[in-house]
């Protein structure tokens, strides 16, 4: 198991825009590191016994960040383990606190197009399930998150070969190790 003491956080949280890989890349990662792995969006949906989509048309965005914001609360409190934090769950001051306290960041960077193509057929993404045109929702998105995605301990692009990005954040975290 990843020793997290040695770089003075409790967990690694992965976060980025929707499509960026963060389910993926945090999984495998977790693996890896043998820690535990929880994703954001997963957690809401056992703990509402609904899927994100339904919880955006029945309840409103604003339960569900409310939901959001107690489930990563609990999560980021947790030792030993990788969460996938939703792409929005950033835009919360309190989790952003928490993220910064305890939690090792690493911020999964992909170009716009690249999203478009990976979430092209999505039919689960409620911020882009409405008549407006994907690319300028995700401009939209991406510039209102900039600023904090920017501040994570580690940035990495995730356009093209997931193998070579965990081979990035695996030299990354071994650095801290030695």
């Amino acid at each position: 198991m990843f020793d997290l003491t040695k770089i003075k956080k409790k967990n690694i949280c992965i976060i980025g825009l929707m499509g960026s890989g963060k389910s993926i890349i945090g999984k495998d990662l977790s693996k890896f590191l043998n820690l535990k792995f929880y994703d954001t969006d997963k957690e809401i949906e056992l703990i509402t016994k609904k899927s994100i989509s339904e919880i955006f048309k029945e309840e409103g965005e604003s339960y569900f960040r409310y939901v959001e914001e107690k489930v990563c609360i609990d999560l980021l409190t947790q030792d030993n383990c990788v969460i996938s934090l939703g792409g929005g769950s950033i835009i919360n001051s309190k989790i952003r606190k928490i993220i910064k306290k305890n939690s090792y960041s690493i911020y999964l960077q992909v170009k716009i197009s690249n999203l478009l193509n990976r979430l092209k057929s999505s039919k689960k993404r409620p911020l882009l399930n409405i008549n407006k045109d994907r690319g300028e929702i995700l401009q939209k998105i991406y510039n209102d998150r900039e600023k904090f995605y920017k501040k994570a301990d580690f940035i990495i692009d995730n356009n093209n070969d997931k193998f070579q990005v965990l081979k990035r954040i695996k030299s990354k975290l071994k650095s801290y190790a030695e």
